[in-house]
């Protein structure tokens, strides 16, 4: 027997030791799938409230491009990409009915795709997280990513469609919904702990984990609701820094209580939850034996595995990554010298411009250049690239501290680049729409959250990643480049200037 006060406790005490690397994870999931839709408000300004459609001609006259789109789109949460490729191709190419019905086709095609391929296998890394994170409090974030990691994506994707249909076909039954919903809710925690195991085991583990437990899981649910109308009223903000997390640590702590037992009783196909390490944290005599054997076998971890202390021990996880997929840690706190600085403005520059252009896709379906100039440079992204590499070195074990100071940075920047071409050229740029506003209107909280993520990792992934690619060059190279890109960047934007 359990009680949820039980796991609402070791919830609080698991998100006191391991509070930002939690927050962090639904902030990354909120803002990838659609299953916080609470918290998920916070990025609204990004994606477009409703697809305009004409009556596509293709279709019986009592079936509408729009009611098509909308059957499928609800039926996907994730529904951007969708909106997006429908949105720009009657915004620009003007095509005939039957033409958008086919691209609206390909949309949902592509929202299926993204749901089953991405947002479904996230899901998945979420559970991994914060499973992991019970007994091993230096977990990763980057955990949630560890099925691309292993590069093991067809069983889970599957499982997880099968997981979702038969949810939704169920849910047409009200009452069978509400019961199929908790029987279950366990599939994404045992792919999280074994990807390998089939689409009929996996359906039929959770139904024994949840048998007699279905009554106290809805209790559980049921408990935040105070939660969850508190972060109502807070927009979602609190949902991320609070409930999301607090929640998350505690259906973690159910999960492992549930195989515990079951595995101990030796129930039928109990082998099935086959990760031992996620109770029993090794020994540090324990890891040495293993990691002889280990290398002994010349695994995919023999190069660069290392004991890293309170963290899951991945050289013994039961499914092993191909050798090519296995890379090096990244190493952050490497020095940077002042060619890597120009590459790295120009190269953070260029990928703020791309970004721009994505977003600028999704949230109004054009294909507009976000530039005053004609080549593909954003230098608020290169300007803050650079400021986080050279001012915050010293946060580099302060990962929360390090993405206040960027959401701050990025945000004043932000600000004072559009009143510049506001005063300076006569340019007002459009204000955001979004209710989450502040200056005026000139600053959005998603944007300034979401540079503040992607600052965090530019400093502690992309950066010594290209830097490294880079440094691999002879030095003439990369002098020849750094000069290429400069006098280019300096000629657009003198000829930008110009022109306004």
């Amino acid at each position: 027997m359990w009680s949820r006060k039980e796991f609402k406790k070791k919830a609080r005490i698991l998100i006191k030791s391991n509070y930002w690397r939690s927050v962090s994870v639904c902030f990354l999931i909120a803002m990838l799938t659609a299953s916080y839709p609470i918290s998920r408000s916070l990025f609204l300004n990004y994606f477009p409230d409703k697809i305009q459609t004409k009556t596509a001609l293709i279709l019986p006259v009592f079936i509408s491009a729009e009611s098509f789109s909308s059957a499928f789109l609800d039926f996907i949460p994730d529904n951007f990409i969708a909106a997006a490729f429908l949105h720009t191709v009657q915004n620009y190419l003007k095509l005939p009915d039957f033409i958008v019905t086919s691209f609206l086709t390909l949309g949902v095609i592509l929202s299926l795709l993204y749901k089953f391929f991405v947002s479904n296998l996230l899901i998945v890394g979420e559970k991994r997280f914060f499973v992991e994170s019970y007994n091993y409090e230096d977990t990763n974030i980057s955990k949630i990513f560890f099925l691309y990691k292993l590069r093991h994506l067809a069983n889970p994707s599957w499982v997880m469609f099968c997981y979702t249909l038969f949810q939704k076909l169920w849910d047409l039954t009200i009452i069978g919904g509400i019961i199929k919903h908790y029987e279950y809710s366990m599939i994404p925690y045992i792919l999280a702990e074994n990807p390998k195991i089939s689409q009929k085991n996996a359906f039929f583990l959770s139904k024994q984990l949840t048998r007699g437990n279905k009554w106290k899981l809805f209790l559980l649910d049921c408990s935040f609701l105070g939660w969850e109308l508190l972060s109502l009223f807070t927009l979602g903000i609190l949902d991320i820094l609070y409930v999301r997390p607090y929640k998350m640590n505690c259906k973690a702590s159910l999960y492992l209580f549930l195989r515990r037992n079951y595995v101990l009783s030796r129930a039928p196909k109990y082998e099935q939850l086959n990760d031992s390490y996620l109770e029993h944290v090794p020994s540090e005599d324990e890891l040495l034996i293993s990691k002889a054997l280990y290398d002994d076998s010349e695994g995919p971890y023999t190069k660069i595995s290392y004991f890293a202390p309170h963290q899951y021990p991945v050289f013994l996880f039961s499914v092993q990554p191909p050798i090519a997929a296995v890379k090096s840690p990244v190493n952050p706190a490497q020095n940077y010298d002042f060619l890597s600085y120009v590459f790295l403005f120009h190269a953070f520059s260029i990928f703020g411009w791309l970004l721009e252009i994505i977003s600028e896709l999704l949230s109004c379906g054009t294909l507009e250049n976000v530039t005053l100039r004609t080549l593909p440079w954003l230098p608020l992204y290169g300007i803050c690239g650079l400021l986080i590499l050279l001012l915050l070195k010293k946060y580099i074990k302060k990962p929360a501290t390090m993405f206040i100071i960027n959401f701050i940075v990025y945000t004043v920047l932000d600000y004072l680049i559009q009143l510049f071409l506001d005063l300076g050229f006569g340019i007002e740029l459009p204000k955001y729409h979004s209710y989450l506003t502040f200056m005026n209107g000139e600053a959005y909280l998603g944007d300034g959250a979401v540079f503040a993520l992607l600052g965090c990792a530019f400093f502690y992934y992309f950066a010594p990643r290209w830097n490294s690619l880079f440094m691999k060059l002879k030095k003439w190279m990369r002098i020849l480049i750094c000069i290429l890109l400069t006098t280019v960047f300096i000629f657009d934007l003198l000829s930008g200037i110009i022109q306004y």
